[in-house]
């Protein structure tokens, strides 16, 4: 059996170790609760003080390397920002990349489907609990409503939650052999079930992210036969799409208002992607005007205001332009886009390098869904969205044989 106790009343590992499990619970629960468990994941580390330790995971892994850069680009960006407050505030928000390598250092290989476990169980009773709502079996909680039953968080962060959740669930179903009938019954109805839930929130970043991860999944299920999965990925998300617009009523509002929205954008651009539309139009006056440094990391918000007005007026102005790389592009140029690529990159070229095949499967899939859902927000700004991809990162992407831990 895979050892989960500790050896002895106080071993800092093992307490480090379950900090994590209990992290990944609360992920999509509560910020302050988890915020509680990142602070406790830091004071175990200074206190274990094996820094070393940590060196040799930074020194052998691209892609903590790749994510630190990514945050230091932040920094030295300040030097030609204006806006020192609003750089500072942003700095701020992408300084949960630095629990990267702490988390990393407490990783324990025969821990990783308790991580994951504890994160599946959390997105279980959000999951349970928004049916109770949609179903008026309870009054409405915290963020919910009937109409669009997200508990916790936001759809636009539970969204990407639930599809990643319902990767990890797809995986168990197709690729592990050691469950039992029962258990893949379980798996098989709670599939079935988060796939519904999908629909009947209002995320669309995360719907789309559901089509991506189903479609990876069959790719890696059919592995070389390319033609044969793109036939079943193509029927079958078409009837996915077919029956969440015949049967859905949030699904089909929405989609139906991405169609309205485009087709009045030259009438009506203050509408949810019309504005998504003018945003980029107008960061991309701004990125030709700095192509390759950018504006500095907290000129977005004057830079932006000064092109919205000017070309724009009667458009809401913004504070992000709801898309991770027009974001970093705008903010430092060709270098920002170049930096955020090489997580991309490297994360991807670690995982198809692993023998172990639910992190080499479920790495691409975290990647991938990244890469997508980034297109429609600033995905790694938020607080839920950029923990859950260091969490995962930290996980997924680890290196064993640099130590013994």
């Amino acid at each position: 059996m895979t050892k989960i106790f500790p050896k002895s009343a106080f071993d800092v590992d093992f307490i480090g170790s379950w900090l994590l499990i209990l992290f990944g619970f609360s992920l999509p629960l509560s910020v302050s609760v988890n915020n509680i468990f990142a602070a406790l994941l830091i004071l175990l580390w200074i206190y274990r003080r094996e820094y070393g330790r940590t060196w040799e995971i930074i020194k052998n892994s691209k892609v903590v390397i790749a994510v630190l850069l990514f945050f230091v680009l932040h920094i030295i960006g300040m030097l030609w920002t204006e806006d020192i407050s609003w750089g500072l505030h942003l700095i701020k928000k992408e300084a949960k990349f630095l629990l990267l390598p702490i988390m990393m250092s407490f990783v324990k290989k025969e821990h990783i489907r308790y991580y994951i476990s504890a994160f599946l169980l959390a997105m279980t009773l959000s999951e349970l609990l928004s049916y109770l709502v949609w179903f008026e079996i309870i009054p409405p909680i915290f963020k919910a409503t009937v109409y669009d039953p997200t508990v916790f968080i936001h759809h636009t962060s539970y969204n990407p939650f639930l599809a990643f959740a319902i990767y990890l669930i797809g995986y168990f179903i197709v690729f592990d052999q050691t469950l039992s009938r029962l258990q893949k019954v379980l798996l098989i109805f709670f599939f079935v079930t988060m796939s519904i839930n999908m629909f009947i929130t209002g995320g669309r970043a995360g719907q789309v992210g559901y089509l991506l991860v189903v479609t990876v999944l069959l790719f890696q299920f059919f592995n070389k036969h390319v033609f044969k999965a793109l036939f079943v990925s193509i029927g079958l998300l078409a009837a996915i799409l077919f029956t969440a617009y015949s049967t859905s009523q949030v699904f089909h509002d929405r989609a139906n208002l991405i169609v309205t929205n485009v087709q009045k954008f030259d009438s009506n651009v203050n509408t949810s992607v019309g504005l998504r539309i003018n945003f980029a139009i107008n960061s991309l006056e701004i990125i030709k005007e700095n192509p390759f440094f950018g504006v500095g990391t907290g000129d977005f918000r004057s830079s932006y205001d000064r092109v919205n007005v000017k070309n724009t007026p009667e458009a809401k102005s913004t504070t992000q332009p709801h898309n991770m790389y027009v974001l970093e592009m705008v903010q430092f140029g060709l270098l920002g886009l170049i930096s955020l690529l090489a997580i991309f990159y490297f994360q991807l070229r670690f995982s198809l390098q692993l023998k172990e095949d639910l992190r080499k499967k479920a790495g691409v899939a975290l990647t991938l869904l990244f890469m997508l859902i980034m297109l429609s927000d600033s995905y790694l700004l938020g607080h839920f969205t950029t923990m859950l991809f260091v969490f995962f990162s930290a996980i997924l992407y680890r290196s064993f044989y640099e130590t013994n831990h």
